[in-house]
């Protein structure tokens, strides 16, 4: 019985809305912001600077009791590869303290089992209107290690799918990295890799924070990159800010160019929670996103499937109090179709809004209903709405 419902899904997934008279096959990727999916236990980076850095077990995260087990030594100078070269470090993270029974959180197994519920009833749900199942390719943004996404996975509404995951661990101040899942039938990996951003303060120190998480592969025999994104916040304010954002642009651009260049057929998906909005410098100037398909060309290749709905007024989150839109997919012109042939083409992008992902009353009325109230568990999912692109093709 198992694998006939197995069947039946990968049927509707492959199935199939009808539009013009014409059947499509169709397919959801699309993203969310888990907001601090932590899991129980205190932990810290290893770094293993004695380990080719292209191996998992060059940096990975362990419990911080483990510590005094290994041979290492806490570093406090600037983290780069060429400086850990022959080291074996500890790098203690900013945010695990809070996520643990002894905080004022008191973010305990009960907690913890509620907020990978609700984080997997979203992720489930993405698309599904249009598709009938669980999405193809999901990026997560702010988990704490592959644990959390192990765990993630393995809940009910998400295991019948059989995900797999790419994540690498970052030199995050806080501890938090990007990551991706994939249904194993539809997407075949062929190479990850992370790509460091090394941003500065004023004080001309480096800041440490998340990766753009880079995957290739074949989405239903199509081949594709994925670029997974969490860009630096606004901490600080939005112009003194703006310089490490505009350098990730670049480093995004440099990436997706990259591909590009290899193989100009690779298409290519660009999301994640960019702290801009589509208008601001730096996935205007610096990416080169464009608007509209009418923009498009050889030198300006890349869409931004959320530049519409941002003229619309429709936010992924209230920063300060004033609506944005930071959560974008953005997609390489070979994606953009006036009609439907035998290759995937963009559908339509939304953000996923429904009602009970949505603050109903209070001062936040409107807002996405966040899992924390300061150290108050909410019992809701995130500060940010997911977002979603879905492709179709001739079946």
């Amino acid at each position: 019985m198992k694998r006939f419902l197995s069947f039946i899904a990968i049927v509707f997934s492959m199935m199939v809305f009808a539009q013009q008279g014409k059947l499509r096959k169709v397919a959801a990727v699309g993203f969310l912001n888990v907001e601090n999916l932590w899991d129980t236990v205190r932990s810290a980076d290893y770094i293993d600077g004695t380990k080719d850095i292209s191996n998992p077990a060059f940096h990975r995260s362990i419990p911080l009791d483990s510590v005094k087990f290994l041979e290492a030594e806490k570093y406090d100078g600037q983290w780069s590869d060429g400086l850990l070269a022959g080291k074996k470090v500890v790098k203690y993270q900013g945010g695990s303290e809070e996520f643990t029974p002894s905080s004022p959180k008191n973010y305990n197994t009960k907690v913890y089992k509620a907020k990978l519920a609700n984080e997997a009833k979203v992720i489930s749900e993405l698309g599904a209107q249009y598709t009938k199942t669980a999405p193809a390719v999901v990026g997560l943004i702010e988990v704490e290690n592959r644990q959390v996404i192990q765990d993630l996975i393995k809940q009910p509404v998400l295991a019948k799918y059989d995900y797999g995951i790419i994540h690498y661990n970052s030199y995050d101040y806080r501890g938090i990295d990007v990551a991706l899942i994939y249904q194993k039938r539809r997407f075949t990996v062929t190479n990850s890799l992370k790509k460091e951003l090394k941003v500065f303060g004023e004080d001309g120190k480096r800041e440490y924070t998340r990766d753009i998480l880079v995957v290739t592969g074949f989405l239903d025999n199509e081949k594709v990159a994925f670029f997974m994104n969490h860009w630096p916040s606004r901490r600080g304010g939005e112009a003194v800010s703006l310089p490490k954002r505009n350098a990730a642009a670049t480093l995004l651009k440099q990436q997706m160019d990259s591909i590009r260049a290899a193989d100009p057929t690779t298409k290519l998906f660009a999301m994640g929670d960019f702290n801009d909005d589509p208008v601001s410098a730096s996935l205007k100037n610096h990416l080169k996103a464009q608007p509209s398909p009418k923009d498009l060309s050889e030198t300006t290749p890349y869409l931004n499937l959320m530049y519409p709905l941002y003229k619309k007024g429709i936010a992924s989150l209230a920063y300060q109090d004033a609506p944005n839109l930071f959560d974008q997919i953005i997609v390489s012109k070979n994606l953009i179709s006036d009609q439907v042939t035998k290759e995937y083409s963009v559908y339509k992008a939304e953000i996923y809004a429904p009602p009970y992902l949505v603050n109903k009353e209070g001062n936040y009325k409107g807002y996405p209903f966040r899992s924390w109230n300061g150290d108050q568990f909410t019992g809701g999912y995130s500060d940010h709405f997911p977002a979603f692109v879905i492709l179709q093709k001739e079946p």
